[in-house]
């Protein structure tokens, strides 16, 4: 039986196509093994990161499993003095998701969302789709239909 996350049947309720994948059982921790096991380029499938900004904002930057979040790009893209990371016993509370399976459709509240610019190397991305262990790949236009997003240099 195929499972189904929230964000699965979000993408199904806004009639968005998709493509699901399971890493489970493989044994996957980080992004970069996450690519390994799906057999994907490591710069198409993004990890979704949540930060808290010094104004006390939240930010959503979705950046390639196999690339660093540079803070003060961050900081910049969004008008922010500085950005660090969201505490990880601060994540589920926040977005209703935990580590490692936090996706950018579905969080608890929206966010402002922004991707890296190297995201428009590809006709489709690849995230979580809001559970340990699965993926979703869809374009970034069919992105936009569900979650607002702007493109900036993000990486180190």
């Amino acid at each position: 039986m195929e499972i189904k996350t929230n964000v699965m049947r979000m993408l199904d309720a806004h009639k968005i196509s998709y493509k699901s994948y399971s890493y489970v059982g493989t044994g996957a921790g980080n992004g970069e093994e996450i690519a390994a096991a799906l057999n994907q380029n490591p710069l198409q499938v993004f990890k979704t990161l949540v930060t808290v900004a010094k104004s006390g904002q939240h930010y959503v930057f979705m950046i390639p499993v196999c690339a660093e979040l540079d803070l003060k790009r961050a900081a910049l893209a969004v008008g922010e003095k500085s950005v660090d990371m969201l505490k990880m016993r601060d994540l589920l509370g926040l977005t209703g998701y935990v580590h490692g399976g936090c996706s950018p459709i579905g969080m608890k509240k929206q966010f402002h969302t922004l991707i890296d610019l190297s995201a428009e190397n590809f006709n489709t991305i690849i995230f979580s789709a809001g559970r340990v262990g699965y993926q979703v790949e869809i374009s970034l236009q069919d992105l936009g239909k569900i979650i607002p997003f702007s493109f900036a240099a993000l990486c180190i």
